[in-house]
């Protein structure tokens, strides 16, 4: 759904950690895990964001303070109206019985939706979470709540000091994991797909770009000819391997290329 914005009001706020806030609103369009809104705050502008939550019509998206249009979400309070349009891209394909969800920082937000499909599902869920110290570990009760969970922090103030494919590969000798899902900082979700490929396991990654239209128009989130908003985020591993920019490079908002 692309088009002006919906105007909305926000119904609720949750302090996440103390770089993310969490925003409520009542949404009637069906959003898939891994699927995205455009979300536009009035004067200031509009930016791509994961839904984290999803319960009937009411929508919950997770955002981390770090620019412009982010720091102005997190001064918004309830009552407050924002623009919304969507959703938009390719979200995650539930597969297996039993699954691994991979998140890096923010990237536990699709996750966590994603773990909420699957505990409804019957789906055995083992969930590794990476944060850089323990005040910015994101979801630990409900993570909790819809499988096992496994907390690594970059200073190992909380769980294991490390990064969640670490975790992941010890698992793996021990569980019997037939889908793998991951969604976090570039180079991580790389590694998760060298892992993946070596032990012939299935996986899915949410990759990150510069998406400004969220339609395919304006090619600003281009990866390896694709456009990422419309053919990712969410990509299959037939496909990640195919592409030569992967864990590699990403373009900034001017779409000078850069590394990951």
């Amino acid at each position: 759904m692309g088009g002006e914005p919906r105007s909305l009001t926000i119904l609720e706020t949750r302090i996440e950690s103390p770089t993310v806030k969490s925003f409520y609103f009542e949404y009637s369009e069906d959003v898939e895990p891994g699927q995205f809104l455009m979300v536009w705050v009035p004067g200031v502008g509009e930016a791509p964001f994961s839904v984290s939550r999803c319960d009937g019509n009411t929508v919950c998206i997770s955002v981390r303070k770090a620019g412009e249009v982010t720091s102005a979400l997190h001064r918004m309070k309830e009552g407050d109206k924002i623009g919304v349009r969507g959703p938009f891209g390719q979200g995650f394909k539930l597969k297996g019985n039993q699954i691994a969800l991979l998140a890096g920082g923010c990237g536990a937000a699709p996750l966590l939706y994603l773990a909420s499909v699957a505990s409804r599902e019957n789906k055995k869920v083992h969930a590794f979470v990476g944060a850089s110290g323990k005040d910015e570990i994101l979801f630990k009760e409900e993570f909790e709540k819809y499988g096992d969970l496994h907390v690594c922090t970059d200073d190992g103030s909380y769980g294991r000091k490390g990064f969640p494919t670490d975790a992941f590969e010890e698992i793996l000798g021990k569980e019997d994991i037939d889908a793998v899902y991951t969604c976090g900082p570039e180079k991580m979700m790389k590694k998760v797909f060298d892992i993946c490929s070596k032990k012939k396991i299935p996986m899915q990654a949410s990759l990150e770009r510069h998406m400004k239209c969220g339609v395919g128009l304006c090619g600003a989130c281009l990866c390896d000819g694709l456009c990422v908003c419309k053919d990712g985020p969410v990509f299959e591993d037939q496909l990640l391997g195919k592409m030569k920019e992967f864990g590699k490079e990403k373009r900034d908002a001017c779409g000078v290329r850069g590394e990951v």
